[in-house]
């Protein structure tokens, strides 16, 4: 099948302005990326219906079959989730979640620490954005309940851990679905300097909105930095007010995912419940990194090195692996409470099930990624770049870019499938040297439009995990979002300028303690003046 040629044509454009412009109008994002799957087929074949239809059907079986065989690697990410769906939602029904939180309320003695040990939670239970916010949100909230730590800040710090830790750790749902999305675009390129994983892992100080927005929740929760509207919900909190199990998201979408996740939780659960899974769900997923790696480099006649084993592990066996381990051991949990059989497979449909909508967004993600790359979008961007703006503004822009898109739609993945190819297709037309600062750039704009964005699901079940009014998480958040958006401009702009991972994090780092003392001056300004009102 012969395709047309877009490289120097603004028609390239159409296919993601038209799934993005959808996405804005309708908030449906899959509609939305299947309008500019299909528009863009029928671009590339002259209108042809028959060909049209050939060219989305070999795109879209090419999501699983490849060469005549199975694509290994993102059928394994497939059954990474549904994996990881399931061991969550058995998390529940053991009643680990529930006894965490008993034993929590026993041993935390003051209002900053039940604020640090949702944080750290949050850090802990990293392997999936939906599995932390809910989970994190149930065990945290009887104790800063306790505390009388407003439910909006308990939002706050489950929307401001989950995502960010999610994409910063290889070994989770994000990574997995990034790494595969940038192990082709190294293919693409022709990229063999490192691995999918090994660019991963020099994405990770580059990701200045992941990182410094981890940062800021601890520096909130250990300065009691309150600024804006999450003043007045602390003073609230303070006098009782806002803690009532009706006062609980009123958001219909959030009803219903959390709906969709009820599990009954056994009375009979202990700690280990919950900490063995994911223990051993991520010790086997890095035992088997390694493995499989070792393996790589004997087959190539190289000396085992720990280093090397992950530059050349197999990432979708892994993660299999990894996720096959700790679903066994979270069925252990419940089979030894001896729960009825019944209730212990109609819960593991429930978590394989709530992992749909994720697959789905897989799908048509890698789809539109092919369909972009054949309308040789990228190369068309980065046409209209040369000579007119300086390659070195081009991470701050695609940060910015890649924020707008992803509050436009709600959706980090989407934006990550839609705007990763461009950058790195404007990387390669450019300054193949600026590949991972732009792809980084990327990765930050979209987990900070994510956060932001009222009708992402990550910011839905952080409300549904505090029983927080949606609207109030959402304005109590956006200033310290914002805060933190402006800390990595300055972060990708030295980046772009220098190439320097450590003098653009240095200089994000210096920005990131000046907004803090800023934020600071202004909490014990309104706290003065509110006591000598």
């Amino acid at each position: 099948m012969n395709l047309i040629d877009f490289a120097s044509s603004p028609i390239s454009l159409l296919p993601p302005i038209v799934a993005l412009s959808l996405a804005i109008i309708t908030r449906r994002v899959l509609l939305s990326l299947g309008v500019g799957i299909v528009l863009g087929a029928f671009l590339l074949t002259d209108y042809s219906v028959v060909s049209a239809t050939q060219y989305v059907y070999n795109t879209v079986s090419g999501v699983i079959i490849e060469d005549g065989g199975l694509n290994l690697g993102n059928v394994s990410i497939i059954g990474f989730l549904l994996l990881l769906g399931m061991m969550t939602a058995l998390l529940t029904l053991s009643g680990g979640t529930k006894a965490f939180a008993e034993w929590a309320q026993i041993r935390v003695k003051s209002k900053r620490g039940s604020k640090l040990l949702a944080a750290f939670l949050g850090v802990f239970i990293f392997v999936d954005d939906y599995f932390n916010s809910l989970a994190v949100g149930a065990i945290s909230r009887p104790v800063t309940d306790r505390f009388y730590v407003s439910r909006a800040k308990l939002a706050y710090i489950l929307d401001s851990t989950a995502a960010p830790m999610c994409v910063l750790m290889p070994v989770s749902s994000w990574g997995a679905y990034i790494m595969t999305l940038v192990s082709g675009i190294l293919v693409s390129h022709g990229i063999t300097e490192y691995s999918a994983i090994g660019a991963y892992v020099q994405l990770i100080p580059m990701n200045f909105y992941a990182v410094f927005a981890l940062l800021m929740v601890f520096t909130v929760a250990w300065f009691q930095l309150d600024v804006g509207s999450m003043r007045n919900h602390e003073l609230r909190a303070k006098q009782g007010i806002g803690f009532d199990k009706d006062n609980e998201n009123d958001s219909a979408q959030a009803h219903e995912l959390n709906e969709e996740l009820d599990i009954k939780e056994s009375d009979f659960g202990s700690v280990s419940d919950l900490v063995m899974p994911i223990i051993v769900l991520i010790v086997a997923m890095v035992a088997a990194m390694i493995f499989t790696g070792s393996q790589a480099l004997a087959a190539n006649g190289a000396p085992f090195d720990v280093f090397g084993a992950f530059e050349n592990t197999n990432v979708g066996t892994s993660l299999i692996y990894g996720g096959s381990a700790g679903l066994l051991t979270a069925i252990y949990t419940v089979v030894k409470q001896k729960l009825a059989l019944s209730d212990i497979a109609a819960t593991m449909w429930i978590g394989a099930k709530s992992m749909f909508g994720a697959i789905l967004i897989l799908f048509f993600a890698w789809s539109i990624g092919s369909v972009i790359g054949d309308m040789k979008t990228g190369a068309y961007l980065s046409s209209t770049v040369q000579g007119n703006i300086d390659v070195h503004w081009l991470p701050v822009i695609l940060f910015m870019l890649s924020g707008i898109m992803a509050f436009s739609t709600g959706t980090s993945w989407g934006t990550f499938g839609i705007m990763l190819p461009i950058a790195g297709d404007m990387a390669g037309a450019t300054d193949i040297v600026m590949m991972l600062p732009m792809l980084g750039a990327v990765l930050a704009g979209s987990v900070f439009g994510d956060h932001c964005s009222p009708i992402s699901d990550t910011t839905i079940l952080s409300s549904t995990g505090a029983r927080c009014n949606h609207i109030d998480h959402v304005s109590t958040q956006l200033p310290y979002a914002l805060s933190v958006a402006l800390v990595s401009c300055i972060g990708f702009i030295t980046l772009g300028m220098t190439t320097s991972v450590a003098l653009s994090f240095g200089a994000a780092t210096v920005a990131f303690v000046l907004v803090c003392f800023i934020l600071s001056v202004l909490s014990k300004a309104r706290m003065t003046k509110e006591a000598n009102a």
